[in-house]
């Protein structure tokens, strides 16, 4: 897969780069689940994710039918992004020194806990805006554990294979997001027979199915090392990697605004559907169902596609201006085939922008820094989070929810702006070993 390059000088971290990897063969639409381990992770995720998208639709319902505030909604979503925010880059350097799967079982035996709560809440009518509030932030603190160490354990999954890599990446996006399209529809019409109560729980059940699939999976044994006094220093040198690499830096800048304060717009998506587009509880989870189905369709056309970097740059940047024109669309639109039509283009922008950038920062590292790296992508994509909720939150308070979504879609395009004069950044990086 690579083409004849210049001989590689070592970096500053005394690694020796690869050449790139422009020109190869192309990547078969699902060549990664060849691999078993890979296979048991994709179809349990599925179901997991599923019902994750269930309870973020019953949830956002919840707070909605409790407070009728667009700022406790904002305000929700941003508890739920401060722990990530805190406590990401510590948790990559555990992921670096850790056995990855028996971290990833725990944090999802620590999220299934927090449904069956939730759920027992809700079914007791005593749950509260501050229940979900401490809920949320707990959820962050796992996820801030569970993000990286997903992320940094699909290279094991696919047996350390650069090649398939790509591809693990391109199929995992796909099965977050054929959840996305399936769990709010269902959650839509669930939230009318069994309450959100029910959604809590099904979510809290479907959790066994990624926790058995970790389980069964036949993995090599991983030395761990230990980390205690050196944590400061573990951190150090992943920020150290990031600031020294001009196209990790850009690809970590870009997302932390797209989706940190972009895509926050998502959390005025149940004041549209209820007073802007007169829908219900439905409404609201055919909207979240639309943007599923077009990320579904985006993750299937990146499978299919050559895994070639100069390819992945072009979706990277189409993906942003997709993304950031149908933000304004939806802000804009009182026509529910309209808005439908809108979540559908932020949904495969979405995906072709994120996955995009996960490929490339992943190409760019080395597995002993992969940990760290990808906490810093975890921080970067949910880091501004807490501000943009609140921000589009408090807008749509004060001023309008339309006026927020606006502003949110322009900010994804200046963030599109600034990719589009970087890259001949991104084309000049090389791919690791």
């Amino acid at each position: 897969m690579q083409q004849p390059a210049a001989p590689s000088l070592p970096d500053q971290h005394g690694a020796t780069p690869a050449p790139s990897l422009e020109g190869g063969s192309r990547l078969g639409a699902f060549r990664a689940l060849r691999h078993r381990n890979f296979r048991l992770f994709f179809f349990g995720q599925l179901t997991s994710l599923i019902g994750t998208w269930m309870q973020i639709v019953a949830q956002g319902w919840l707070v909605l039918r409790l407070t009728n505030s667009p700022f406790k909604l904002g305000l929700v979503s941003f508890s739920s992004y401060v722990p990530l925010l805190l406590v990401t880059v510590f948790a990559g350097v555990v992921v670096d020194h850790v056995d990855r799967r028996r971290l990833i079982v725990i944090t999802q035996t620590c999220l299934m806990c927090s449904a069956f709560v939730l759920s027992a809440l809700t079914w007791t009518r005593v749950v509260r805006v501050e229940h979900i509030i401490i809920l949320a932030s707990f959820n962050g603190l796992v996820n801030a554990f569970d993000l990286p160490g997903r992320q940094a354990f699909l290279v094991e999954m696919v047996g350390g294979s650069r090649q398939d890599l790509p591809n693990a990446i391109a199929l995992n996006s796909m099965t977050f997001n054929g959840a996305r399209a399936i769990g709010p529809a269902v959650a839509g019409l669930l939230l009318m027979a069994v309450s959100e109560a029910g959604c809590f729980f099904l979510n809290g059940v479907s959790y066994l199915a990624v926790i058995w699939s970790l389980l069964e999976m036949d993995l090599p044994a991983r030395r761990t090392q230990r980390f205690g006094a050196t944590m400061l220093k573990r951190v150090r040198e992943g920020f150290a990697y990031a600031a020294h690499h001009p196209a990790t830096l850009n690809l970590l800048i870009a997302i932390a605004l797209i989706m940190g304060l972009g895509m926050q717009y998502s959390v005025l998506v149940p004041v549209f559907a209820r007073n802007i587009l007169h829908g219900q509880a439905r409404t609201y989870g055919f909207l979240m169902a639309a943007q599923g189905i077009g990320a579904l369709a985006g993750a299937v056309v990146l499978s299919w596609r050559s895994r070639e970097p100069a390819q992945i740059r072009q979706h990277l940047v189409a993906g942003a201006c997709l993304l950031g024109s149908a933000i304004v669309v939806f802000g804009l639109s009182r026509w529910m085939v309209l808005s439908m039509a809108a979540q559908m283009m932020v949904g495969a922008g979405m995906i072709n922008y994120v996955a995009s950038t996960n490929t490339l920062v992943q190409l760019f590292v080395s597995d002993e820094l992969r940990g760290r790296v990808m906490s810093l992508y975890t921080m970067s994509l949910m880091g501004l989070a807490p501000l943009g909720s609140l921000e589009v939150g408090f807008i749509g308070q004060h001023l309008s929810s339309e006026l927020a979504v606006v502003i949110a879609g322009c900010i994804t395009l200046a963030a599109a702006a600034f990719l589009i004069s970087r890259l001949h950044v991104l084309a000049a990086a090389r791919v690791a070993r």
